[in-house]
């Protein structure tokens, strides 16, 4: 028997998708005895003269009877002799676009319905990209009511042609397209006496031995971590669903972000030990060693895997608010949950005909191109390399409403350049970049400046919208080991921190905060300090020795405040 297919079925309003998984739920005689007398009862008062409608069996809801379409994602399961079955029957009218992608986000292979009579609309352009975007890599383009057109061969051929040139716009793989009738059945279940040119097996056939399996190739064993499990002292174990790859007991993993390495010690597949796991399976991993690994990290048998911070994602926005850029949302990626923040749209996407258009405002059922920022690095791939590390959600930090779902395009260059460098010393920072702190929504994001790293004899911009300066102060990047000596705004020098001595000039962090140093004993102080400092004391440490006020400052500029 075939494994568990999830399958979703999507058109235009009225083209009969109900109908059609209500066809094969009835000739399949997967139907209680008292289903199929209300599926007759219910048929008798309905708008087709007594015969059954099939679509009762999926249309849940008393509003979509009433209606005749489809409003809601319905879903149902199956089970024939060969396989197993979860169908999402969706709403195909525009104003639901996004209770489509919802159905599609779950899918494995997308039906496609297109009405023998109106042929490939835009609706059916639509539907095909949406789940496209979602992942669907495999689509059965299903001709619908070919009992209204007679059976008609040379009709079939011209949405056939028209079907092949719309998936290899869309780059869509694995297609399928087969003339059928939910309604008399031609097709559904058993092949069509009626269609006798069409020499294809019939669908359902078709959806029982379909090969829709996946892999992530060249990625090997990753895992992102669910859960980090501590029943006692003596165990700590990292519960999780292994993505990709296999893992042995004895086998290196690194761990990401932190890059650490340690050894599996012990791996427990359910409450068993087993000296092994692979892909797909609900796994707790032991390790011989301390790592710093927390729930929305990944163990990576190469550490291969992307770490970054900023990434370019194609989002279908859901959310009745429009789309603000520079609004912080909560991003779901994976097992992590982390704040990010929308810093542009590149442009809208065309749903019905792919076409780029200028970005203007976002609303509910838009598709854009967009860069965003998260609060810190994660690991995060290309959607279509390693699918689970590149799906998102955006959720609203305050409704905790879904505002849109999509996938990463390219995850960016995090090789950082240094703001100061000279002979191999070199001090990151952002002393001289703009913050915005958002009223409305209550968060900051920080305003890079053109990438530019700054040398001895450069000048150096000393006041902002946001800060200034002295035009004599030197600024020290402790965790670099790096000194900067600016006098009369310019560079002197860019010295390591061993051969800077205090000379009662103002200092300042990279980050432009003025240091609560004014003398020589001070600065010994906030020097060995540091070197003594554990890991979970570094917030405290910059609380005593850094002031935002004496430099920086909060200013009103249009629709922001800025700091």
């Amino acid at each position: 028997m075939n494994g568990l297919l999830k399958f979703i079925t999507c058109g235009s309003v009225d083209d009969g998708k109900s109908t059609l998984i209500g066809h094969i739920l009835y000739d399949s005689k997967l139907l209680y005895a008292d289903q199929e007398k209300a599926l007759i009862l219910d048929s008798k008062v309905g708008s087709r003269g007594g015969e059954i409608d099939y679509s009762l069996l999926l249309d849940g809801l008393m509003a979509e009877r009433e209606q005749g379409i489809t409003i809601d994602v319905a879903y149902r399961y199956f089970t024939t002799d060969r396989r197993s079955f979860i169908v999402a029957d969706t709403p195909g009218h525009e104003e639901y676009t996004r209770n489509m992608a919802v159905g599609a986000s779950f899918a494995q292979l997308a039906i496609i319905l297109v009405d023998a009579k109106q042929g490939v609309l835009v609706q059916t352009k639509r539907h095909s990209r949406i789940c496209s975007l979602m992942g669907i890599s495999h689509f059965v383009f299903a001709v619908n009511k070919m009992d209204l057109v007679d059976y008609s061969e040379e009709r079939f051929l011209e949405i056939e042609k028209d079907i092949l040139a719309l998936a290899e716009e869309l780059s869509l793989k694995n297609i399928k397209i087969i003339p059928v009738s939910a309604t008399e059945g031609d097709n559904v279940t058993k092949k069509s006496e009626n269609i006798t040119w069409y020499k294809g097996e019939a669908l359902l056939s078709y959806l029982e031995q379909a090969d829709v399996s996946e892999t992530n190739a060249g990625t090997g064993f990753y895992m992102p971590i669910q859960r980090v499990c501590r029943p006692s002292h003596e165990f700590r174990g990292f519960q999780g669903q292994a993505e990709s790859g296999k893992v042995t007991v004895g086998q290196k993993l690194v761990t990401l972000p932190s890059n650490e390495t340690a050894t599996v010690k012990s791996i427990l597949v359910g409450d068993k030990n087993s000296e092994e796991a692979v892909a797909g399976q609900a796994v707790t991993i032991q390790l011989d060693r301390e790592v710093d690994v927390s729930r929305g990290c990944v163990l990576s048998g190469t550490g291969r895997l992307p770490v970054g911070k900023s990434i370019r994602t194609t989002l279908l926005w859901m959310d009745d608010e429009p789309l603000q850029v520079g609004n912080e949302y909560l991003v779901k990626l994976g097992t992590k949950m982390i704040p990010a923040v929308v810093k542009n749209v590149a442009y809208k996407i065309d749903v019905n005909t792919g076409r780029h258009l200028t970005a203007g405002s976002v609303t509910k059922n838009e598709i854009i191109s967009c860069d965003m920022v998260f609060s810190e690095k994660i690991v995060v791939d290309e959607f279509k390399r390693n699918k689970t590390l590149g799906e998102l959600i955006l959720i609203d930090r305050v409704s905790h409403m879904t505002s849109a779902c999509g996938v990463v395009e390219r995850v960016e260059d995090e090789e950082e350049r240094p703001y100061f460098e000279k002979d191999g010393i070199r001090a990151g920072g952002y002393i001289f970049e703009e913050f915005y702190f958002n009223l409305e929504n209550a968060f900051l994001s920080r305003q890079k400046t053109k990438e530019t790293t700054y040398h001895a004899g450069d000048r150096v911009p000393t006041e902002g919208d946001s800060f200034k300066y002295p035009d004599y102060f030197d600024v020290i990047s402790i965790e670099d080991s790096a000194a900067v000596l600016i006098r009369n705004r310019e560079i002197q020098d860019i010295i390591s921190l061993d051969a800077y001595e205090y000379s009662g000039l103002p200092i300042l962090d990279e980050r432009g905060f003025a240091l609560r140093i004014g003398t020589k004993a001070d600065f010994n102080d906030f020097l060995n300090e540091f070197k003594l400092l554990e890991k979970e004391n570094k917030i405290a440490f910059h609380n005593k020795w850094s002031k935002f006020e004496t430099y920086r400052r909060i200013v009103c500029n249009e629709n922001f405040w800025m700091i």
